[in-house]
């Protein structure tokens, strides 16, 4: 197996690489590429890559991000329209959206390459047909449960923007419990072809690890054998458990 990193020095956040470390852990064989700011993403060239993965990062970081890959843009579409498998956590779904527009005045010096000061929206690539709305001095901290398939996910969100309700890309995980910026969606994240994105931050692996043999398995992998597999399962049922009680306040 191999996993391609989209700019690790500045898309990990919350932590986020330890989702690809567990990966890695979980499966002797596989191989890990880190495609810095000074390199062209690996997957456009070639076809053995079984996952594109980018995480977490600040506001900033996301404008650089999106001038790293503009000049690759249509070969980043059609990789997703051809079924290329790609997972981003976070904030890192932003920069494929065709905007992002802030309703509040941003607290920090926005990078001007992408910026229009006086409509306080920020050009992104236009890769999903999505605008996101950033409140910044509003920002979602909390938790959150749902469910990919018949399993059982649980996380933790920390973000300031929300897409438009009335996009049409299907959910990644239903959810049962955990607001939004407007209540309690449907879903979470999106899951359009093998192209996957979630708010969620931080060791999602970790936290979810039957959701990790899934998605491994789901790329054809079938020697999976995670480290402290029984501590982490039981970390998992113990977190669910807390995650069910009625009295327990999402908002952090």
């Amino acid at each position: 197996m191999k996993i391609e990193i989209l700019y690790p020095e500045i898309a990990n956040l919350y932590g986020d690489l330890a989702n690809i470390e567990y990966m890695r852990s979980s499966i002797p064989s596989c191989a890990i590429i880190e495609t810095d700011l000074k390199s062209r993403p690996a997957f456009l060239d070639e076809d053995d890559i079984d996952l594109v993965y980018m995480g977490t990062m600040s506001e900033n970081s996301q404008i650089v991000a999106m001038n790293h890959l503009e000049p690759y843009k249509d070969k980043v579409k059609a990789a997703i329209e051809s079924g290329v498998r790609f997972l981003f956590t976070g904030n890192a779904v932003e920069i494929l959206a065709k905007e992002i527009i802030d309703l509040d005045d941003s607290p920090y010096e926005v990078l001007p390459e992408r910026y229009d000061s006086e409509t306080k929206t920020t050009r992104c690539l236009g890769i999903l047909d999505i605008t996101f709305k950033r409140e910044m001095m509003h920002r979602l901290n909390s938790l959150y449960l749902g469910t990919y398939g018949d399993l059982e996910v649980v996380g933790f969100k920390s973000l300031f923007a929300y897409p438009d309700d009335d996009h049409e890309y299907p959910w990644l995980f239903d959810t049962t419990k955990g607001p939004s910026f407007h209540g309690t969606p449907k879903g979470e994240g999106i899951h359009y072809n093998n192209f996957m994105a979630t708010s969620l931050t931080g060791p999602l692996m970790q936290l979810n690890p039957l959701f990790m043999m899934k998605l491994l398995g789901e790329m054809g992998e079938t020697s999976i054998k995670p480290p402290a597999i029984d501590a982490a399962m039981e970390a998992y049922k113990q977190r669910l458990q807390e995650f069910k009680r009625e009295d327990l306040n999402y908002i952090l």
